[in-house]
């Protein structure tokens, strides 16, 4: 019973060093995977749009959280170190399937095409689905404005978790929202910081 008690008194990084000294998967690696599963699911469902595509992804994430259990240099949180795995994962899944999307989302442009012209009186009002919204994206920039506006990550932790500056990170969100803007001009798209 102590040692449950000590191990959810650790912070991640505590638990992480000492993962990297356990030879196989402990119970400090077993704390971290718990308390880190759902939300890694959650971020896992997000990027990757459906239950199946991410339970198998949320699974791929453990593995490589387990072989690079090593590598965590505490130079960031915890969870902003995991998080990149998953998007990293995430995507790297994501453009495995990429042939078969870029049909789907050819298919999906059309049909978006198609509810766009029929918008009339309806104006902002006139319900897309977001995922075929954010289907003109570019993978990364996609998983950026979900984790931005969906997750609420600030741009100092999507910066260390897609390995880019602060700046290029505001640009990229900046740029992708004018082009949703550029695309879907009678929906509402804010890239300003809320006060």
């Amino acid at each position: 019973m102590g040692t449950i008690l000590a191990e959810l008194e650790q912070t991640d990084e505590e638990l992480a060093a000492e993962a990297a000294r356990e030879g196989s998967d402990g119970p400090a690696f077993v704390t971290l995977m718990r308390r880190h599963q759902d939300r890694i699911w959650r971020i896992c469902h997000r990027l990757m749009d459906n239950a199946e595509d991410a339970s198998d992804a949320a699974q791929e994430v453990f593995v490589r959280m387990f072989l690079a259990r090593r590598k965590f240099a505490g130079l960031s949180r915890y969870t902003t170190w995991l998080h990149a795995i998953a998007v990293r994962t995430c995507l790297s899944l994501r453009r495995g399937r990429g042939r078969r999307q870029r049909h789907e989302s050819l298919a999906q442009q059309e049909q978006i095409a198609q509810r766009r012209s029929q918008v009339s009186d309806e104006g902002p009002r006139q319900s897309l689905d977001l995922r075929q919204i954010l289907g003109i994206l570019e993978e990364e920039d996609r998983a950026i404005l979900i984790l931005k506006y969906g997750e609420g990550y600030s741009h100092e932790e999507l910066s260390e978790m897609f390995q880019i500056s602060v700046s290029a990170c505001k640009m990229r969100i900046s740029r992708a929202c004018a082009k949703l803007r550029e695309a879907f001009p009678e929906q509402r798209f804010d890239d300003e910081e809320s006060p």
